[in-house]
């Protein structure tokens, strides 16, 4: 894998992660509706912080199109990915809006009263290629206000075998269950004194809970529904294997991008769903720990599927006064062949279908662990589960639940009183 495509790898993967800071949205507009036509006139298009490294890629597709729609002519704006949300926000807020717009699926929920339902732009064939698990959760009361475009695959799991080897583990049979993967943890810590995992509460302990079945929210999204007795008793298992070290003392650091224990520094031993990301960090900064490594399907949710935390999205502003231009340039923008090009720059993973058909995903050789993750993510895709909150504060909410459990497994607060002041918090910010 080359230097440029370990840098762009982690850009997307940030991207992928972020979020804005600014809440709320406004649900003004000019009341555009799309009195355009198709292949006629401006499309301004925001994308999020490619410019720099792949601006030759986008403008490729926008002279394309434009050669092929003489009457359109497509603006490119690139924003840094801090400040889309505010600029969008403000955009919004004005009337003055692009005619189409890449969001992070994390920021869907604060725009979505914005965004203009896209059943009314496209056709159900304009729609037939996209992995129905991913284009699915985009909907919100039955309307689909996103299509999605690319995201980081599937999760995988990552063993160091002369770790886990010397605590019985199985490559054939590696952890199904973040219970099985806490007990192996707890394990290899007694038998070799290496640190098992960074998993929980990890990047999104919401995501965690929900991997044990977990609901979070009521059915309307304005209560939280995770302070129960079970869920204290679940926290009471993460405290347990916290103290026996199976999870690592750094994981309770709200700094999830730099863990004083990683794989890298070889002071853990495992991840049991970690993003195939961390495997260009590994191979760039650990050599040796890169070919120690054991790649395998990761700890699974209860209905068979691995989650998905965030993807990235186009959307049609409602205000735009050129949405069925600007439907016709998404349509294209995030067709197969143009995201199967995409997806050869940099180690992303596409939402099409007929993109993982193409030799480049679906005769993927080699015994390297990118080489494995690679197959096992294309084989994952369709058990994607992305199941946002939906609120437009996720990101705030999910945060809250991380700094509470933490604060427990610190020790400071019992499980009763993190969940309490957990479950307060959302009920405060969704009042």
């Amino acid at each position: 894998m080359s230097r440029r495509r370990a840098l762009g790898a982690g850009a997307l993967a940030l991207a992928l992660m972020s979020s804005g800071c600014v809440a709320g949205t406004s649900g003004s507009t000019s009341g555009g509706q799309a009195d355009d036509q198709p292949f006629e006139g401006e499309v301004e298009f925001w994308t999020i912080n490619l410019k720099k490294n792949f601006g030759a890629y986008i403008d490729g597709l926008i002279a394309q199109y434009q050669k092929e729609h003489p009457k359109v002519t497509v603006k490119w704006v690139d924003v840094p990915g801090q400040d889309i949300a505010t600029k969008l926000l403000a955009a919004v807020a004005s009337g003055d809006v692009p005619d189409a717009v890449n969001i992070a699926s994390s920021d869907l929920g604060r725009f979505t009263p914005s965004l203009a339902p896209l059943d009314e732009l496209l056709k159900p064939a304009d729609l037939a290629d996209f992995q129905p698990n991913l284009i699915d959760s985009l909907r919100v009361a039955g309307k689909l206000y996103a299509v999605p475009w690319y995201n980081g695959g599937a999760p995988v799991g990552i063993y160091r075998k002369s770790v886990v080897s010397k605590a019985g583990f199985d490559e054939k049979a590696p952890p199904k269950t973040y219970a099985e993967a806490l007990a192996l943890a707890d394990k290899v810590y007694a038998e070799t004194k290496v640190y098992g995992s960074n998993d929980v509460p990890g990047v999104n302990a919401a995501s965690v809970l929900r991997y044990y079945g977990v609901e979070l929210l009521s059915a309307d999204k304005k209560t939280a529904t995770f302070n129960t007795p079970e869920v204290a008793k679940l926290l009471d298992t993460f405290k347990a294997s916290y103290d026996k070290h199976g999870i690592a003392p750094g994981s309770i650091s709200k700094d999830v991008r730099n863990y004083p224990q990683t794989l890298e520094n070889g002071q853990i031993a495992m991840a049991a769903s970690a993003s195939a990301a961390t495997l260009v960090n590994v191979e760039k900064n650990a050599p040796d720990v890169y070919k120690d490594l054991l790649v395998t399907e990761p700890v699974q949710t209860r209905t068979g599927g691995y989650l998905l935390l965030a993807q990235q999205t186009v959307a049609i502003p409602k205000a735009s006064r050129h949405q069925r231009a600007a439907a016709e340039f998404v349509k294209f923008f995030t067709n197969g062949a143009n995201q199967l090009a995409f997806c050869k720059l940099v180690p992303i993973y596409p939402s099409t279908i007929s993109s993982t058909k193409d030799a480049f995903f679906a005769d993927i050789t080699g015994d390297s662990p990118t080489d494995v993750a690679r197959r096992l993510i294309v084989k994952g895709l369709p058990k994607l589960e992305y199941v946002p909150l939906g609120t437009a504060k996720d990101a705030e909410l999910g945060e809250a639940l991380s700094e509470e459990i933490r604060a427990f497994l610190q020790g400071s607060k019992s499980a009763k009183e993190a969940l309490d002041a957990a479950e307060k918090q959302w009920n405060d910010a969704l009042a």
